[in-house]
């Protein structure tokens, strides 16, 4: 049998990965719309068994059917009233959080508008709340320190289980924030967040 090769690029580089993202996806999505940004560490969950025991049993996880796998972990704290994209370039994660992930909702409008969007941020934020053609999005993405990505993306308009995209590359401009987070050399001001 063979495989075509641009099959290939479609498949997650690291399946755990994925399976973290579509997990955050989905417990998001039971919340509803119009909710706050949300960050979360991804620690190995064998090592979190190991580690924390008890923790691991209040989050109901058993270990050995978990080998290879991500517990995501929400962190609380974000700076209030920042945009979690600006407040990403003040996080570094310790070397325990193997990965990370965001949760953003935002305001999409098509492409043919770019040059209509004023330069002004309250402005344009205005701009895109009363054009017609918006679209509300939750937008999930993860990364590890390996380099891997994963993201899922819901629209409002759109809101069942069965429309979610899903791909490696989807928001690539958050996914460099959250790679920078992991990369030692990230020249952050804290080391966030407690509970990772």
């Amino acid at each position: 049998m063979t495989t075509d090769p641009t099959d290939i690029a479609l498949l997650p580089e690291d399946p755990a990965l994925a399976a973290a993202v579509l997990e955050i996806e989905a417990h998001v999505a039971q919340e509803g719309w119009d909710q706050p940004a949300r960050l979360y560490a991804l620690v190995d969950t064998a090592t979190l068994v190991a580690q924390e025991p008890a923790l691991a049993a209040a989050m109901a996880i058993d270990g050995p059917a978990d080998d290879g796998s991500f517990t995501s972990i929400e962190q609380e704290g974000l700076p209030p009233g920042q945009a979690l994209e600006a407040a990403l370039h003040s996080i570094a994660w310790p070397e325990s959080v193997l990965g990370c992930a965001a949760v953003i909702e935002r305001l999409v409008l098509p492409p043919d508008v770019d040059d209509d969007i004023p330069d002004d941020p309250t402005a344009a934020e205005l701009f895109a709340r009363q054009h017609p053609d918006r679209q509300e999005v939750r937008m999930v993405a993860g990364v590890t320190r390996a380099g891997a990505s994963y993201c899922a993306l819901r629209l409002r308009a759109h809101d069942d289980e069965q429309s979610v995209v899903n791909g490696t590359e989807l928001v690539p401009g958050l996914l460099d924030l959250l790679h920078a987070t992991l990369n030692d050399a990230h020249d952050a001001t804290h080391e966030n967040p407690e509970q990772a």
